[in-house]
């Protein structure tokens, strides 16, 4: 199957405007903004069955459907954030393939009615950064962005936005404050960005890689679109798969597609023929799975990752062999999320600080039954209580190792030799 999203795998130069142009570039959009109005382009969305790409897997058309019509303006904020340890996935389709990302950006900005658009981009992403700039610039002088398009009254620009470099502003709210010059602290909800989102306007945010999926829908249709994946996972998905495989890397299959192929076929198996001990389906932020037969034979989409006790995330998938002890991974995840809570919430700022605390004496070799037992409790008082899904993420690999593996913990074995 040839990729859809990772098209510069088969055409090396469609990150050049000539040759997007004749490979179908910007048809989709123009259509739309001349043929169709914004609420047609909504429920061909709405019946593909697409998902947002960055986590959360809500039904994207309905997210548009949100915003209200007696607000304005309206905006569409790209979410190029990217910081979750594993992921890598946007920032090859931004480097590689980034008309059909912005032109997505385009065909969103249209569907909700928003005359701007922007792309915030993790603060190291400053070199993507860029390079969208002069892509931007180059479909502006080719009158894909600018004022009444096509001869029509619909009129867009696109902007780029560099953040700080903070994991938090990879959550919706945060990020929205972030471009208003504000901390990057999130907002409580409700409202939600639909109603009061940029600048306190209705707002659309989308991940990457779900914008890059829309010129394609457009083009080839709802049904199209919908027979690829699952009944709940239409599509394709990006899976970027690092840890003990000998090919690490992004890899786009259908959902559906089982573990097992993704780390055997699509990886070259584990590293020096070890066993797989545990995935972690959606980076730093994901629950243990234990990576039995039955796991590694489990579909790839929303529904079925969710029966193995796990999300599936961002598809960020990191593999863990035989020799390491977990009482190691979660002692770095806990670490990662410890440095990058905001603090503005009292569940995240101090469960992160006694974690971290309990964590190190157990890697010391300090630890007690009590101890482990404690650093469990901590996390799992932390869950459904903070303010945003940071706290929640920072417990997933805690709460599951010690539940799944507990021979990890025991006070005889923890804080020693680590594969």
């Amino acid at each position: 199957m040839a990729h859809l999203l990772l098209r510069h795998r088969e055409l090396p130069d469609i990150g050049s405007m000539d040759v997007y142009q004749k490979n179908g570039g910007f048809e989709a959009f123009q259509r739309a903004a001349t043929k169709m109005k914004p609420q047609e382009v909504t429920e061909v969305v709405k019946a593909s069955g697409l998902r947002g790409r960055g986590g959360a897997g809500f039904p994207t058309g309905i997210k548009w459907s949100f915003i209200p019509n007696n607000i304005w303006p309206h905006y569409v904020v790209a979410n190029a954030d990217e910081s979750e340890p594993g992921t890598f996935k946007d920032r090859e389709i931004m480097e590689s393939n980034p008309f059909q990302f912005l032109e997505g950006v385009a065909i969103a900005a249209y569907a909700v009615g928003a005359n701007a658009a922007y792309v915030y981009l993790r603060g190291e992403f400053w070199s993507v950064a860029a390079l969208l700039d002069e892509k931007i610039a180059d479909m502006e002088k080719a009158g894909y962005l600018g004022d009444r398009l096509f001869g029509t009254n619909y009129s867009l620009h696109i902007y780029t936005h560099l953040g700080a470099g903070a994991y938090i502003c990879g959550e919706e709210t945060a990020l929205l404050e972030s471009i208003e010059g504000k901390r990057g602290l999130p907002r409580i909800r409700p409202p939600f960005p639909a109603v009061y989102g940029l600048y306190g306007k209705p707002t659309v945010v989308n991940n990457v890689e779900t914008l890059t999926n829309l010129p394609l829908i457009l083009e080839k249709g709802a049904d199209w679109y919908k027979a690829l994946g699952t009944a709940d996972s239409a599509g394709v998905k990006i899976f970027s798969l690092s840890g003990h495989v000998n090919k690490p890397g992004n890899y786009e299959l259908p959902f559906g597609t089982t573990y097992r192929e993704l780390i055997y076929t699509c990886g070259g198996g584990v590293t020096d023929g070890r066993p797989v001990k545990a995935i972690m389906s959606a980076g730093a932020s994901s629950a243990m799975i234990v990576a039995d037969d039955k796991a590694l034979d489990t579909p790839m989409d929303y529904a079925s990752v969710r029966a193995l006790g796990a999300d599936l995330g961002s598809a960020s998938v990191i593999v863990i062999n035989d020799r390491v002890e977990l009482d190691w991974v979660i002692n770095k995840t806990i670490h990662f999320f410890k440095h990058e809570s905001c603090g503005k919430c009292t569940p995240c700022r101090e469960g992160t600080y006694w974690m971290l605390h309990l964590i190190e004496r157990i890697e010391r070799g300090e630890a007690t039954r009590e101890n482990v037992e404690l650093l469990h409790l901590v996390a799992k008082q932390m869950q459904n209580k903070c303010l945003c899904p940071l706290g929640e993420f920072s417990t997933m690999a805690v709460t599951t190792a010690i539940e799944r593996f507990p021979a990890d913990f025991k006070p005889s074995t923890v804080g020693g030799e680590h594969g």
